[in-house]
């Protein structure tokens, strides 16, 4: 039914290393997990995900073939072996995982990003050599450069052992073990930048803020561009009280242009932690953290930790806390919660940006395309330097078949944000003859947007290019596997192809999920009706 299926651990893999590296020192365990075990939880997380898909594989072994399972115990094993500090084992693991898959864009993306979070930058490099359509992976590979790479090619032997330090301080608890043992390498410091932040990653985990500064500046001054030294130098900044130089960093970060989805997520994220460090009092500590937790995707502790805000007496205080509940329930599908904390936030602050747009949402998502499109005129009014109310907007005048001003509004984003993903995507359903190209864009700021596959897709089925439309489902799918598109189109495909027992299984699928959908009821009856014309005439 689907190909590569390993790539659907890739992808639960690439949600969950990017940012691994986040390391911070002070957590309150009162409201989460403390960060000494957070990443060893992590990889406990994904090693039973892996378990419980293993034996849903085992218990349906028509849906994986031999050598897509060797894929996936491949990948579980390079995991765990890192894990546990078994480094060139697991690299010949991932090597093999890499040099196994069948091609695809997206998984090797999803590959270079998680090798070059480890430190294995040869095997990041290995990935990204077999990509082959950089209209998608270019912004994507360049960023993952921009963001982790050392300045000069690290030797094999020397990658593997820094890449043992990196998992004793991150997954083993071993923070001044592993720095000492780096620092008794004197001569490692001067051939590598990447050691040097290992030291300063090192101190910082085992509260050594005096020397993990020393080390980081090292880092920085053997290679500026490398924007993951900047991103914990910020850290180790905010832990020794200068939060002042900590959040000029931030600002400067936010001023690369990586055009990335996934590293501008990162640094947004950082600043809020670096803000819940900072502040003073409970509530706003409490916000920031909550918002931290949001932009990490963890939405139910962000709502548990913006609860815990809510004590605070002042209205507008309350009202900057409702909105952000309201969009971080509007994130989980939580509909009344959402429309509930909205309203309670719109009541104390008309003005409010995240209210505005959570209310419009809704409104949009109940088809009241008028109501909406106030909303988000009055948010467009409200916050002039962001352009996701634009976009917002658009989106509505789209619906209310207003497409001349649709497109003067997403041709005026693009025009500053070239990373509007949304903008791109939006443009590329009102203009067809540009359609792949503008999806393309799309993905290439935002890999995980899985819609804009879903419509690459389409593009291929009309063409009769089943194979490549195929490659695409496969990538939704592997982003939500409870989208009912996925499984319409799917159908479509196997019933082009003869398939009828397969199409009709998909198109059940599709409306197990989505009841009403017309497309697929039709298509549902039309395989039925085939299927009994075949059996007739067998007679």
């Amino acid at each position: 039914m689907r190909n590569d299926y390993f790539a659907q651990i890739v992808i639960f893999s690439f949600m969950c290393f990017l940012g691994t590296n986040t390391c911070f020192a002070e957590i309150p365990n009162a409201t989460f997990t403390s960060i000494k075990n957070i990443n060893t939880d992590k990889s406990n997380q994904i090693q039973s995900e892996l378990n419980i898909q293993l034996n849903q594989i085992k218990g349906n072994p028509q849906t994986i073939n031999l050598s897509e399972n060797d894929a996936f115990y491949n990948f579980m094993n390079a995991t765990d072996r890192f894990v546990q500090c078994n480094i060139r084992a697991s690299w010949e693991d991932f090597r093999t995982l890499i040099n196994s898959a069948q091609p695809n864009d997206f998984v090797y993306i999803s590959l270079a990003n998680k090798m070059a979070d480890l430190g294995l930058f040869d095997l990041a490099n290995l990935a990204a050599i077999k990509i082959q359509d950089q209209d998608i992976a270019g912004i994507s590979i360049d960023s993952m450069k921009k963001f982790y790479y050392p300045r000069k090619k690290i030797k094999f032997e020397d990658e593997l052992f820094l890449a043992e330090i990196y998992s004793n301080i991150m997954y083993n608890n071993q923070s001044s073990e592993a720095t000492n043992e780096l620092l008794a390498k004197e001569n490692i410091f001067s051939d590598y930048d990447y050691a040097n932040y290992l030291v300063a990653l090192g101190s910082y985990k085992s509260n050594l803020f005096s020397r993990a500064a020393k080390y980081i500046n090292l880092a920085i001054i053997q290679n500026p561009a490398n924007l993951n030294y900047q991103k914990l130098k910020a850290e180790i900044l905010a832990d020794d009280n200068k939060p002042e130089e900590a959040l000029k960093i931030v600002e400067n970060l936010k001023k690369q242009n990586l055009y990335s989805y996934e590293y501008e997520r990162k640094i947004a994220s950082l600043e809020q932690f670096i803000l819940y460090k900072t502040k003073k009092n409970d509530w706003e500590k409490n916000y920031h953290l909550g918002y931290y937790y949001y932009l990490e995707n963890d939405s139910s502790k962000a709502v548990r930790t913006l609860q815990t805000t809510l004590s605070t007496p002042k209205k507008a205080n309350k009202s900057m806390i409702y909105a952000l509940m309201s969009e971080v329930y509007l994130s989980m599908k939580e509909f009344e919660k959402a429309a509930d904390t909205a309203n309670k936030a719109y009541k104390s602050n008309k003005n409010s940006p995240k209210a505005l747009l959570t209310l419009g949402d809704l409104s949009y998502r109940g088809g009241n395309y008028k109501q909406a499109l106030n909303y988000y005129r009055n948010a467009s009014a409200v916050d002039k330097k962001s352009y996701k109310p634009l976009i917002k907007e658009a989106q509505a005048y789209q619906k209310l078949s207003n497409t001349k001003k649709s497109k003067d509004i997403y041709t005026k984003i693009l025009k500053t944000h070239s990373d509007s993903w949304e903008a791109y995507y939006n443009m590329a359903l009102l203009d067809k003859d540009k359609r792949s190209v503008y999806l393309k864009k799309s993905l290439a700021v935002n890999p995980l947007f899985e819609d804009a596959w879903i419509e690459l897709a389409k593009i291929d089925i009309d063409k009769g290019n089943y194979n490549i439309a195929q490659k695409y489902l496969a990538n939704a799918f592997y982003i939500d596997e409870n989208d009912f598109r996925y499984y319409y189109y799917q159908g479509v495909v196997n019933n082009k192809l003869g398939d009828l027992a397969q199409a009709k299984y998909n198109f059940k699928k599709c409306l197990k999920l989505n009841s009403g959908f017309k497309e697929a009821q039709i298509a549902l009856e039309n395989v039925l009706n085939s299927e009994t014309a075949t059996l007739q005439d067998n007679i």
